[in-house]
């Protein structure tokens, strides 16, 4: 029983606290705003986030390494007005998508391949990148391009029905499967395990024989397969290209991932949490959307917050864990402890 409750005060009570905040703001939504508790605006935060979810699962592993990806909004932007433009000269969708993917990973391995080749900070490299994609889509075009493709328009208004008048969309679907399959790769995969233990230590990691490069590449370019595919969903859902898409989403994605329990620190979180992060974020703005006199900018307010509140939080469970970890004998040399959760 003392082990189970160890293990649960250390391991799992970040993203407990997160799913007991998404409990919260629910049900004050619930009880503030009629028809917030119906099953259709529940389900709406699952279609108008979807593209979020898919970018945030792909950020966290990036994260879990001991890194981080500032180039994922641009990549999505790059990836609507790519898809735009490849429309208008006449290309099938099957071409637009596999051409989405291949530049999405192209562009994640080659800034992995800069980071490990050179040992350059992955802030400089992928702010670098940032610029890179964004200013790529101003020169496709500095305005909107409206997609008119059939098979585009018909995924898009396509309505999976869940639950009498409840529906989703193919979106969600897609957004579950990536979920599903980042899940099962982190907990399961030789990939996943060397993922933690890289972002726990990368020094013990390189003593035990993990493939450090290999794997520092193959998470950034899994960043940018990630973005590719959250820029498809995001061009699903708003059927445009436009070279101002989703500016700042990247700090949305960094924030539902410190909301859903990832460590900034590396080496430690579950891949559900970037989820429950975004689900927290998307019913704060159903709440200010409901409310109607609060202005959007609320919804960044509470967000920060939440961001202070839950860094401070992370920051006091890993001293508890570092402070249960220090040797008895005060002759003993103190090594640096960092969580790794396999």
């Amino acid at each position: 029983m003392r082990s189970l409750t160890s293990k649960i005060s250390h391991n799992n009570i970040i993203v407990l606290a997160t799913l007991l905040l998404l409990l919260v703001l629910y049900g004050s939504g619930a009880a503030l705003y009629t028809g917030f508790f119906s099953l259709q605006v529940f389900l709406n935060l699952f279609i108008d986030n979807a593209y979020l979810i898919i970018v945030a699962t792909g950020m966290a592993f990036v994260i879990i390494k001991g890194g981080i990806d500032l180039s994922v909004a641009s990549v999505v932007a790059l990836i609507s007005m790519v898809s735009a433009a490849l429309f208008r000269q006449g290309a099938s969708a099957v071409i637009v998508i596999l051409a989405s993917l291949a530049i999405g990973t192209l562009f994640g391995f080659g800034q992995g391949y800069l980071i490990q080749r050179f040992r350059l900070h992955p802030w400089i490299v992928t702010l670098a990148g940032m610029f890179l994609a964004r200013g790529i889509s101003f020169m496709i075009s500095t305005e909107s391009i409206v997609i008119d493709n059939p098979t585009f328009v018909m995924l898009s208004q396509h309505k999976i029905y869940v639950w009498e008048d409840g529906f989703i969309n193919v979106s969600v679907i897609i957004a579950a499967i990536v979920v599903v399959l980042a899940i099962l790769a982190a907990r399961y995969s030789a990939f996943g395990r060397a993922v933690y233990a890289i972002g726990g230590n990368e020094k013990s990691a390189l003593l035990m024989g993990l493939p450090v490069a290999k794997t520092t590449i193959l998470v950034y370019t899994l960043s940018g397969l990630f973005s590719a595919v959250g820029g498809i969903v995001f061009t699903l859902y708003m059927l445009s290209g436009y070279s101002l898409h989703l500016m700042g989403m990247e700090m949305d994605a960094i924030a539902a991932c410190v909301i859903g329990g990832i460590l900034l620190t590396g080496g430690f979180g579950y891949l559900i949490g970037p989820t429950l992060g975004v689900l927290c974020t998307g019913i704060i703005q159903t709440i200010i959307m409901f409310q109607g006199t609060l202005s959007s900018w609320w919804t960044k307010i509470t967000i920060g917050f939440l961001l202070f509140l839950f860094m401070a939080f992370q920051r006091l469970i890993v001293m508890r864990k570092e402070k249960s970890t220090i040797p008895i004998s005060k002759n003993q040399p103190k090594f640096e402890n960092k969580v790794v959760n396999l």
